[in-house]
């Protein structure tokens, strides 16, 4: 059983995450914190029975990319998920690179979060069960595909943006190019040379998307990943 530890400043949303989380097999909350203090209280007091944190960013008393400095800080392997209607894109870098396993905005419906915890749930379970040396196939995937970093990059892409993009797209799972530009920071049209970039090293792919008048719109997701309800 995977222990959840829920932190977020409004208690309704720590009781429709808590009704989310109770609706899928093989996790349990163990803990609902509404602040930072709290949080570092029971990441401290219940360590052994948490495996992984939903955490907001914009607290009361502090950020939740305190908390999660505090935890790596600490040298802890407890996962996070940022659940958080922040946006900005300095925020997503930090939290990257601190590790969190994915970022998820709000608003969002009960499939979408099923579909990112059941992600996680996979994961967790191929390193449980994992010992030893592992794979090339299997670090991959354990980190969620290939490692972007890795890639050789045509000229004119930046790593450390490619890592935005991809960070992005794992956070929302499905955009299109004019969608994804402005959570970046970039034009649309450097944002579709990133993503066509992440399909061409079968990192993501792409999808026609239907539902409004005229030409279907390109949308793309990480490969693997679940395509959302419409």
């Amino acid at each position: 059983m995977i222990g959840v530890l829920l932190v977020d400043d409004d208690p309704l949303t720590l009781e429709l995450h808590a009704a989310y989380i109770a609706r899928l097999e093989g996790f349990e909350v163990v803990g609902e914190c509404t602040g930072v203090r709290a949080a570092l209280n029971a990441l401290t007091a219940d360590a052994e029975r948490i495996d992984l944190v939903l955490l907001d960013l914009t607290m009361p008393d502090g950020s939740g990319i305190d908390v999660l400095r505090r935890i790596r800080g600490a040298g802890s392997a407890i996962d996070v998920i940022a659940v958080t209607s922040v946006r900005d894109v300095e925020a997503v870098r930090r939290m990257s690179a601190l590790g969190v396993a994915q970022y998820l905005l709000k608003p969002f419906p009960f499939a979408v979060f099923r579909d990112r915890l059941l992600q996680f749930r996979d994961r967790h379970e191929r390193a449980v069960a994992l010992a030893g040396a592992a794979s090339q196939e299997e670090i991959d995937a354990l980190i969620g595909g290939p490692a972007t970093g890795a890639i050789a990059l045509p000229k004119g892409l930046a790593a450390e943006t490619l890592q935005v993009v991809t960070a992005v797209l794992r956070a929302h799972g499905d955009l299109s190019a004019a969608e994804a530009a402005p959570l970046v920071g970039v034009s649309r049209v450097t944002a579709r040379r990133y993503l066509e970039h992440l399909v061409a090293q079968q990192v993501a792919i792409r999808a026609p998307r239907y539902g409004a008048p005229g030409r279907p719109e390109t949308a793309y997701r990480l490969a693997g990943s679940a395509a959302p309800p419409r």
